[in-house]
Parts: structure tokens; C-alpha cells; sequence
């Protein structure tokens, strides 16, 4: 089992650059694969983008493919997302998330952080 806690999110302009972290307990972080969720106000949770435990395989939302970058180092008990050229429908609270297996959908994952927001300004 892990306890995920997500930073880094804040109120940025469009066009601006971003990065999220998010710490994990446990010595067992680096068994599981880690995704990246995000939900805007009335949608559901969706997908942004995964890596697998060793980080050699990622998966991006087509949303973001080219614009977010997802890495892990399990050494430090770490995930990231690094988001730039940011859209004003990139705003969300993005959640961190850990699973059994790199996968899109959200019920695949075991284990979920709180939460951290991101505001893109127009």
C-alpha cells in the first residue's frame, strides 16, 4: 500500500509552464504503476497520463500528448508532471494515482492523492 500527497499546482497564465509532484510513502512505490488524473467542475475524473513502474513505457491523453511529460524516480519515492504551453481547459484538480498496471481507466488504479489545483488564465 502507498499514501500519495500532490504539489506544485497553482494559478499560471496561458502559455506558461508548470510542474506537479507528487510524494509517496511506503517501500513498495516502485512495484506500481503511477497515472495522472485530472477533473474540472461538473466532468468526470479523466485521464491525463501514465508510466510504468520502471518508467520505460508512458501513455498521454491525445489532450496533452506533446505538451505534459510524466517521470518517476523511485529512489526518491516521486512522480511528476511537467506541463507546458498551457490551455485555459487544462484547469482542473489533478489527482495522482497508483495501480497495479499502466492503464487509462481510473478503476484500475488502488490508490489516490487529495488533490492539487491547477488555474489557467486566459
Amino acid at each position: 500500500q502507498v499514501q500519495l500527497v500532490e504539489s506544485g499546482g497553482g494559478l499560471v497564465q496561458a502559455g506558461d509552464s508548470l510542474r506537479l509532484s507528487c510524494a509517496a510513502s511506503g517501500r513498495a512505490f516502485s512495484s506500481y504503476a503511477m497515472g495522472w488524473f485530472r477533473q474540472a467542475p461538473g466532468n468526470e475524473r479523466e485521464f491525463v497520463a501514465a508510466i510504468s513502474w520502471s518508467g520505460g513505457r508512458t501513455d498521454y491523453a491525445d489532450s496533452v500528448k506533446g505538451r505534459f511529460t510524466i517521470s518517476r524516480d523511485n529512489a526518491k519515492n516521486t512522480v511528476h508532471l511537467q506541463m507546458s504551453s498551457l490551455k485555459p481547459e487544462d484547469t482542473a484538480v489533478y489527482y495522482c494515482a497508483a495501480g497495479s498496471a499502466m492503464r487509462r481507466q481510473k478503476y484500475t488504479y488502488d490508490y489516490w492523492g487529495q488533490g492539487t489545483q491547477v488555474t489557467v488564465s486566459s
